[in-house]
Parts: structure tokens; C-alpha cells; sequence
């Protein structure tokens, strides 16, 4: 019993008996079966840990008020931690490119070198290359020309071949299937002078136009000028003649449903320009015709001819130790090439203006037109890139072709090609070019 020092009304009465104190064994619900909580408390033979354990959650428990300066003790905490960091550095986050999106044939080529430069084997691609792959059997020719009289035609057709001489050989090779295809009349192409080649040859300086028409005589008429009773009604004057502008890889039923007509009501017709303006996939008639005009009808005019033939003849020459037999490569990194393809490759600011100018130069507005994106990477990804002459050279040792093999370099003026040469020079050392065949006198009548 608890007496109270309060005096009250002189009385001294009993207290009433204290409150047991609430322990933190127990929660709330304690005492009945399947509670939400059950007693926790220190077991009997708690080592140290635990006990200073139970002690500092007691503690806690019991002065739940310092929960409130839980909030204020963190954020001094960060604060302090903060004011020792420097603001100054910025994090960077580095972008890494899409696998396969940017040039890195240097770095392969200078992992690959020294197992090259070791290889000591003794098998060369060059002497089984042309080898079949079944004895007896020979490469055959499979075009056959026609014979008999062609029915009355259905009109004139004139094209414009434009691009660079392997674009141009396409354009004819087209004009002949298009042509024989509507029953009309092929006046002898004519080649567009472009910025870019500066060529002004005529079909007569680069192919033999006499030998052309006669080994097309059965299949398409040809012409290397239109009568002068069709040219009167257009007043001798080209431009006033219908042009048909085409679309890249037209179907051959684009011509007979399109063109066709035209032609029967004009009796001539132009279609400029006519680089691929004709779809790979045609009927076997078209592609016969395709085939004649390439493999039997081109055939390059005299002075041509004769200094292809002494070139062939001195790289045989030079190649005597592997029985004349060589290579022939046609690279085609030229300025205009790498230009085109929007690609990006080692050479830095330099490079990136080059580039820059000659799109300019070559076609100007093409690639500046509001809204065009080029994205060099994925063009890369793609596979839309040109080789370079490095991956050229990576290429052929990779087929088996080894450093000793003779090279003749077919190609135009290579851009920066002290540079990206050098690579191709180092794997193949008899690398020869026509410059390297010839003198400048037997070459200069076909510089322009």
C-alpha cells in the first residue's frame, strides 16, 4: 500500500494501486489465440549482442518521441555528405555505336598482321581458282542469236545513258531488251556528260557501233540517226520530242502498258534519264536479250581494244611464275563513290569536308534537301558502304590469295590514296596499274 504525501482534508487514504507497466514483450491483442502478433522477447542465455540489442529497441520503444527527429537526422546527414562533392565535374554518359556501324577495318587489319606476315603456306587460291568443280565441265555460252526478217516497228525509241561507264553499259544493255521487247527501233544511245567524269565520249569513241548493230540485226533494229521525216514533226528539235521519266527498277509490263502506246500514237519517244530504269527480275525473252546486247554486241572500239590487249599481254609477263596467271581488281573507292554513299570512314575533319564538297559539286542540293537525315551508321549496318582498298586486300588473303599473287589494279583516281593504298600495297606488293603497264604517250589518247 502506497500512502500519499498530498495533504487532502487531513485524511491519509490508500492509493489506488499502480498500472502495471506495459512491456514490450507484448503487443496489442496479446493473449488471444491467432493474434496478429506474437510475444517477442530475449531468450534466456542471450549472448552480449543480443542484450545491448533488446536494450537499444527498448530504448526506442520506450521514447518513441525520437522518431520525429528521425526525418531532420537524415537530412543533416546528406547535407553534410554533399558539401564534400564537387558540383564542378558533370557525369558523362558515353554513347556506344551499334556493332557494325562504324569503320574499325585498321584496327582488324593490325590484329591480323602478324599472323599474315607468318604464313608460310604453300596453297595459292590463284592456281585452282579457275578450276571446275566437276571434271568435263566447261563454261558454254548460252546466248543464240536469231535468225530471219524483224516485223515492221512500232517506232523509235532514244535514250540517255548516264552515270559512270558501268552504268551506262546497264542503260544499254536495257534500251536493247526494252526495245526488242515493244518491237521499236533503238537509236544508238547517247552518254550524259556529267560534273563528276567530264567525259565527252560518244558511243562510237568507247564501243564498236558498226559491230554493235550488225549482232543485233536479227533482234532490234538499231539506227544512229532518226529519219528526217520523223524529226519534221517535231520541228528538229529533241526537246519537243514526249520524255518519259521512268522510275528506278520499272517492270517490263510498265513498259507495254505505259510506253507502249505512246509510241504507236508519237513514233518517237525519249526516256532520259535510263540508268536502272528496268527491273532485274524479267521474263527469260527480256533477259536473252539483255545478255546478247553485254556478252555478244559491246565490244569496245579499235584503239581500246588494242591497249586492253597489250596490258593483258604485259601483265602475263610479269606474272610468269605463276604460269601468267593474275588477278584483276576493280576498286571502287574514287571520290564520287565515297561521296555518294554517305559513309563514314578514318579520316577525320578532312575526309567529313571532302565529302562534303564534292556532294556539292556533284549533285548539288541532292543531299541537302529540307528533311533528309543521313545516318552513316546505319548505311554501314546495312552493307551499303564501299570497300575500301584495306578490305579489298583482307578480302583476297581471306580467300586464299597470297602475297606473292599479281594484282592489276582497274580503277579510277583513288580518293586519298597515299593513305589508303598503302594498306592494299603492303599485302600485295606486284599490285600493277596501267600507268605502271604503259607510258604516258601510249595513255594520253585516252585522257580527256
Amino acid at each position: 500500500m502506497r500512502i500519499n504525501r498530498l495533504p487532502s482534508s487531513g485524511h491519509t487514504t490508500p492509493s489506488p494501486p499502480a498500472s502495471p507497466r506495459r512491456s514490450p514483450r507484448y503487443r496489442h491483442g496479446r493473449g488471444k489465440p491467432g493474434g496478429r502478433f506474437t510475444p517477442v522477447g530475449p531468450p534466456g542465455r542471450a549472448n552480449l549482442a543480443h542484450r545491448l540489442a533488446w536494450l537499444f529497441l527498448s530504448v526506442l520503444l520506450r521514447r518513441q518521441g525520437i522518431f520525429l527527429f528521425a526525418p531532420l537526422i537524415y537530412i543533416s546527414g546528406m547535407l553534410l555528405y554533399m558539401g564534400t562533392v564537387s558540383f564542378d565535374v558533370v557525369p558523362v554518359i558515353k554513347h556506344r555505336p551499334a556493332p557494325g556501324s562504324v569503320y574499325r577495318s585498321p584496327q582488324v587489319y593490325a590484329k591480323l598482321k602478324p599472323e599474315m606476315d607468318a604464313d608460310n603456306s604453300s596453297s595459292d587460291a590463284i592456281s585452282t581458282i579457275w578450276k571446275a568443280s566437276h571434271k568435263g565441265v566447261e563454261w558454254k555460252p548460252c546466248v543464240k542469236r536469231s535468225s530471219g526478217e524483224l516485223p515492221e516497228s512500232n517506232g523509235y525509241i532514244s535514250v540517255e545513258a548516264n552515270g559512270g561507264l558501268n552504268q551506262q553499259r546497264i542503260s544499254i544493255c536495257n534500251a536493247v531488251a526494252v526495245a526488242g521487247y515493244l518491237n521499236a527501233t533503238l537509236v544508238i544511245p547517247n552518254f550524259h556528260y556529267h560534273s563528276i567524269w567530264r567525259d565527252p565520249s560518244k558511243f562510237r569513241d568507247i564501243y564498236d557501233e558498226d559491230y554493235f548493230t550488225s549482232v543485233l540485226q536479227n533482234d532490234v533494229r538499231v539506227v544512229n540517226k532518226i529519219p528526217e521525216y520523223i524529226m519534221e514533226r517535231f520541228d528538229h528539235n529533241m526537246s519537243n520530242v514526249y520524255n518519259f521519266r521512268v522510275k528506278a527498277w520499272s517492270p517490263i509490263q510498265f513498259y507495254k502498258d505505259e510506253v507502249l502506246p505512246k509510241l504507236l500514237e508519237e513514233r518517237l519517244i525519249r526516256i532520259s534519264p535510263f540508268a536502272n530504269r528496268l527491273s532485274f527480275d524479267a521474263p527469260p525473252a527480256v533477259q536473252r536479250l539483255r545478255c546478247l546486247a553485254n556478252y555478244e554486241a559491246l565490244r569496245f572500239s579499235s584503239p581500246i581494244l588494242t591497249m586492253g590487249e597489250t596490258l593483258v599481254a604485259r601483265m602475263k609477263e610479269r606474272s610468269v611464275n605463276h604460269g601468267g596467271k593474275y588477278i584483276s581488281v576493280h576498286l571502287r573507292f574514287e571520290e564520287d563513290m565515297v561521296a555518294f554513299s554517305c559513309c563514314v570512314f578514318d579520316g577525320g575533319e578532312r575526309e567529313k569536308e571532302d565529302m562534303k564538297e564534292a556532294r556539292e559539286r556533284g549533285w548539288k542540293g541532292k543531299f541537302t534537301k529540307p528533311g533528309r537525315v543521313i545516318r552513316p551508321g546505319a548505311i554501314r549496318i546495312n552493307g551499303k558502304c564501299p570497300l575500301t582498298p584495306l578490305e579489298v586486300g583482307l578480302m583476297l588473303r581471306g580467300m586464299g590469295f597470297d602475297k606473292n599473287t599479281y594484282i592489276f589494279l582497274a580503277s579510277g583516281k583513288i580518293y586519298n590514296a597515299e593513305k589508303t593504298m598503302a594498306p592494299l600495297i603492303e599485302m600485295f606488293p606486284n599490285l600493277q596499274t596501267k600507268e605502271m603497264l604503259a607510258s604516258e604517250e601510249e595513255l594520253a589518247p585516252f585522257k580527256v
